[in-house]
């Protein structure tokens, strides 16, 4: 079990604590644009998944508000996903995050390849109430920072692209929700172009109708390591 403190937008603090903590893979909508997503993957040396969506459930102590991960070798990348969260007191709650994944596990075990790397999330969080009646709207984007510190566009995308978080929560859990202290990172966009490591990433999740963004930045550290 783990407990991360957060807070929701305009104040409230929420400590979240975190009993499940479960990867859903391959969650977009359109077929194609799963395909790319698979073949994205495939370029790099990932298998074809034998069913789409996948679920990898994953040890809770990977997730972490920290603006700041370590990693072992440079083949590791993140990539933007909402995040929803089941609370006991406060409902269901969203949140901006980044399933960041060790590229080279991934090439022979996805399963084990999501184990590798923290998971970061935002502090801030929306209530899934006030942006649900417009779910398809959102935005979410990511960029790389490369050394010199430029942000690069990662990725950019309507949420749209992928499941809604109804039918995916019922895929994922056989339920119409998920019990508390469950948190669900929902799938990714494609990137803009390969998957690239990079020393940085920066992350958003934004609102159009409410005018809002939730934003987290995080850096990754390389840990020395001998072969």
């Amino acid at each position: 079990m783990k407990k991360v403190a957060c807070e929701i937008e305009g104040g409230t603090p929420v400590e979240v604590t975190v009993s499940r903590l479960v990867i859903a893979g391959w969650a977009g909508r359109d077929s194609a644009e799963v395909e790319r997503h698979i073949r994205e993957l495939e370029a790099i040396g990932v298998r074809r998944p034998s069913a789409v969506p996948c679920f990898y459930e994953v040890t809770p102590e990977l997730l972490t508000t920290s603006e700041r991960i370590e990693v072992i070798g440079e083949h590791s990348s993140g990539e933007v996903e909402v995040v929803l969260i089941q609370t006991e007191a406060d409902g269901l709650l969203v949140g901006i995050g980044s399933d960041h994944t060790d590229r080279k596990v991934e090439g022979y075990d996805v399963a084990v390849s999501k184990q590798m790397c923290a998971k970061p999330l935002g502090r801030t969080l929306w209530r899934y109430s006030e942006v649900a009646a417009h779910w398809d709207a959102l935005i979410t984007r990511s960029w790389r920072i490369d050394s010199t510190g430029e942000r690069i566009p990662y990725q950019e995308g309507t949420l749209v692209q992928l499941m809604h978080p109804e039918p995916l929560i019922r895929r994922a859990f056989g339920a119409s929700s998920m019990i508390p202290q469950t948190v669900l990172f929902c799938g990714t966009q494609p990137a803009l172009g390969p998957l690239t490591p990079a020393g940085a990433y920066e992350l958003e999740l934004h609102d159009p109708i409410l005018r809002r963004s939730l934003r987290h930045r995080y850096s990754v550290d390389v840990l020395a390591h001998t072969e």
